[in-house]
């Protein structure tokens, strides 16, 4: 059932930190809902929607195909995914992958800027799955604790803050060329390793970083093949056990979660073609039988496969 929210009046201010951009110029009154699922209402044809938040609204547990990230400016905002709770501070920037359900507890009073960022062109890129291994959770970055990974997304957000708000030419096509390093930073530096690798194994560090690259472009290029630890093991010149360790080290997934993964993002692509059968759909993403990708299906999305396509088609039907 889809519902449209109200929201709080658009409102405008004049302090310094808005004269460059009109607060909430572009937040709609109101949210379509379908379910817990939030159609978002990008605006001027563009891919994205931004804005300076000074209202104390909470949203209700929701997702949405486009990332989240919420930059407070003025008092702390309060993010709940799953059964993690994170108030952000001034001076943290939280990053929520898309498709994630996430629920946003606002103070009384505060300011914060909120991006809706669309990633999705950017998925058949190599080395995308190698960031959203990195960003399939939500990241908390610090400038007191993420150092120069925090200034250098703070600035890329200032650049697209800029791009958007001052509707500069070729403004969305300058926004995705930000936005793309902007996850490439996040690959290379934002996983927990990284986070809080020494610097006496940075060298070895980024060594292992390189090669599991590799091998996670290997991953994407022949998912949909029969692909076995043995193999991947062999292919990096580690031993089974050795490859499993550092793989769950530097990409936070078990080799077959991650594979299970990939061949699932690629199922969410096949789906949204009705021409395409549900049995072709699990072939083509690399699964052995239509049980194993129903059951895992089912597991990492909370449908099955055709419920899926039925609310992904009927939702953009409407």
């Amino acid at each position: 059932m889809i519902s449209r929210q109200d929201e709080n009046p658009p409102v405008r201010a004049g302090i310094s930190i808005e004269q460059n951009y009109a607060a909430n110029s572009d937040f709609g009154r109101t949210r379509l809902i379908n379910h817990e699922h939030e159609l978002v209402d990008y605006q001027n044809i563009s891919l994205n929607r931004i804005w300076l938040n000074i209202q104390d609204s909470c949203f209700a547990p929701h997702w949405h195909s486009a990332m989240e990230i919420i930059q407070p400016v003025e008092n702390s905002y309060v993010a709940i995914c799953g059964d993690i709770r994170q108030e952000i501070q001034p001076g943290q920037i939280f990053l929520i992958p898309p498709r994630l359900r996430h629920e946003l507890v606002a103070p009384a009073n505060g300011k914060r800027y909120i991006y809706l960022l669309n990633i999705s062109a950017f998925t058949k890129l190599q080395g995308f799955s190698q960031v959203m291994s990195v960003f399939s959770q939500p990241l908390l970055l610090s400038r007191q604790d993420e150092g120069d990974t925090y200034e250098t997304i703070s600035d890329l957000l200032e650049q697209i803050r800029d791009e958007y708000f001052n509707e500069k030419e070729l403004s969305d096509l300058t926004i995705s060329s930000l936005l793309l390093q902007l996850l490439v930073c996040i690959g290379k530096n934002c996983s927990r390793e990284t986070l809080s690798v020494s610097r006496n194994s940075h060298a070895r560090f980024r060594d292992y970083m390189e090669l599991f690259s590799e091998a996670l472009s290997y991953i994407d290029d022949h998912f949909s093949e029969g692909l076995t630890l043995d193999e991947m093991a062999s292919r990096t010149g580690f031993s089974k056990f050795h490859f499993s360790r550092l793989f769950k080290k530097y990409t936070n997934y078990s080799f077959i979660d991650y594979l299970h993964f990939r061949r699932i993002r690629e199922a969410e692509i096949l789906l949204l073609r009705p021409d395409i059968s549900i049995t072709d759909v699990a072939i083509s993403s690399g699964f052995s039988s239509i049980s194993s990708f129903n059951r895992i299906f089912r597991q990492e999305k909370g449908c099955s496969p055709s419920e899926y396509r039925f609310r992904m088609l009927s939702e953009n039907e409407g």
